[in-house]
């Protein structure tokens, strides 16, 4: 909703939009989604990282840290985070959109849906591209929230766990877990984006 309105805004009377507009428009969009589910990912970070009985659940999770820690807890990571929300969702749906707009320029005819496959194709190329833009400062967020985690031990800051990081296990450390994140996310953000072209096709959305 908020990559649509905001290309409106940039775009004002203009049929289709540049590369940087759309990357602009998609980080700009992802950091309005990221700060509103935020507080979710350190409480699902939490959760995962909690040990036996420690929480009851979700609401329990949330009351503890809050008491334990203060507000600011929620937000742990937050700027590593936003960091890279902005390369990640500028990049991505960039990438997806150019992609899916040549297709259909060379290839489309008179039909404005490329198909399951193209949108597949394109919604991985994109997703990769945005992953291996961001995923270092999305690795920095995690070992953040995760050891706020720990006792006594919530005053690590980004650029001290950035040092650590390079100091402990090289450049190829930014990028551990990539591999089964991969798996993850390009299945996921595909799917996505052909859900969304459906959607935006079914309710009369141009895409610009």
């Amino acid at each position: 909703m908020a990559y649509e309105q905001i290309k409106r805004l940039i775009g004002s009377d203009k049929e289709s939009l540049s590369i940087l507009e759309r990357f602009v428009a998609g980080s700009m969009a992802g950091v309005i989604a990221q700060s509103t589910i935020y507080p979710m990912e350190v409480l699902k970070t939490r959760l995962a990282l909690r040990k036996t009985g420690q929480y009851s659940g979700i609401s329990d999770c949330a009351k503890q840290i809050f008491r334990k820690e203060g507000l600011s807890a929620f937000y742990k990571g937050y700027v590593p985070n936003m960091l890279g929300i902005i390369p990640y969702a500028g990049i991505d749906l960039a990438i997806y959109e150019t992609l899916k707009n040549s297709y259909l320029q060379q290839y489309g005819s008179n039909s404005s849906n490329p198909g399951v496959v193209v949108l597949l194709a394109c919604g991985t190329v994109s997703s990769t591209c945005g992953q291996l833009a961001s995923y270092p400062l999305a690795l920095v967020r995690t070992r953040m929230q995760a050891q706020a985690a720990c006792e006594g031990d919530n005053r690590v800051s980004m650029s001290s766990l950035f040092r650590q990081i390079l100091q402990t296990e090289g450049p190829t450390g930014l990028y551990r877990g990539l591999a089964p994140n991969f798996l993850k996310v390009i299945p996921a953000v595909s799917i996505s984006y052909v859900v969304y072209e459906n959607i935006k096709s079914q309710l009369g959305v141009a895409s610009r």
